[in-house]
């Protein structure tokens, strides 16, 4: 908002032109400067000056809420995408929650895209058949989407609905795939995107994947400067989902850890040493992009190879729990 044109406020345009004339575009050009500096930059007495700064003050000034309208607001608002999976479900209050950001973290070929394709699937179906009837924004940062692979999960999960004429179609046609490689670049499409939620009756926002996109800035640094890279666009994301009411849904990767750092998270290799009769970590991977990230996710599915436990997307796929903290999905209110 402090990017805000001036000339988009309401001024008069006797006052609006005076700033444009002096170069004071923005809601954040005029407010860097005291009041006094302004009447003399401006050439105007303080009584229009005051009166220009509170007028472009009360449209940049966020709208407040109580804590009673916020709790109002997610009772009256609040909604689920379901998984199709019991047990995850269940855990969830009902799937994949609307106005959050939720986060799947797992290694490499674990299943976190496959899982993306089938929550898209499943916010573009109809309401007749539990769907959100909507479209899906699907931010692919490492060109890992496959519309082929997205409709052979359709008709193995949705059989008698894809067996209609046309409907793979119309399925695909529902989400729109946006391709970018870089941190600058996702942070500049950002700005747009508020925009194609509402254009687009979106009911569904992917990120696949998140860590991707930071992995190439200061790879040989700790984890600190991404961390700080990260805070625009993690605000925007979680402001986003609140604004919209809809899941916003972003894929991490897992980085290795020093053993001697502190065990968060269960991915792990064990190895028997018989020698000194214990077990012993040979190898620990904890999710990517640090613990500010990971604290201001709303909710986090830790992806887990393991065999004979839950299956999670199509037949021929991998088996992954969902687990974290003793097998339980992790939730920050």
């Amino acid at each position: 908002m402090a990017n805000k044109l001036i000339s988009q406020m309401g001024l008069p345009p006797s006052i609006a032109n005076v700033f444009a004339a002096r170069n004071i575009m923005t809601a954040k050009d005029a407010l860097s400067l005291p009041e006094f500096e302004l009447m003399t930059l401006l050439d105007m007495g303080l009584d229009q000056v005051k009166s220009a700064v509170e007028r472009i003050s009360e449209i940049i000034c966020p709208p407040y809420q109580t804590a009673l309208s916020l709790m109002e607001d997610r009772v009256r608002l609040g909604g689920h995408l379901p998984t199709l999976l019991r047990g995850l479900d269940d855990a969830l209050c009902g799937g994949i929650p609307f106005g959050a950001l939720t986060e799947l973290v797992g290694p490499s070929g674990i299943g976190k895209t496959q899982f993306c394709l089938k929550l898209s699937l499943l916010a573009a179906l109809p309401f007749c058949y539990g769907g959100l009837n909507g479209r899906v924004v699907y931010i692919d940062t490492e060109y890992k989407f496959s519309s082929h692979r997205m409709v052979e999960i359709g008709k193995n999960s949705f059989p008698q609905i894809f067996q209609s004429e046309g409907m793979a179609q119309q399925m695909a046609g529902r989400i729109i795939v946006v391709r970018m490689s870089s941190l600058p670049e996702f942070m500049e499409r950002l700005q747009q995107l508020k925009f194609t939620l509402i254009q687009h009756d979106v009911k569904l926002l992917i990120v696949d994947s998140m860590a991707a996109l930071v992995s190439g800035v200061n790879d040989t640094s700790t984890a600190g400067p991404k961390q700080h890279l990260l805070r625009w666009p993690l605000s925007f994301l979680k402001s986003l989902a609140e604004f919209s009411r809809i899941p916003v849904v972003v894929t991490n990767q897992v980085r290795s850890q020093n053993t001697d750092e502190a065990f968060h998270y269960p991915f792990q290799v064990q190895e028997k040493d018989s020698s000194k009769n214990f077990e012993r970590l040979e190898s620990h991977l904890i999710a990517a992009l640090g613990i500010q990230w990971a604290h201001a996710v709303t909710i986090r599915l830790i992806f887990e190879a393991h065999s004979g436990v839950w299956w999670v997307g199509e037949r021929g796929a991998v088996e992954i729990l969902l687990a974290c903290k003793g097998g339980h999905v992790q939730h920050n209110p």
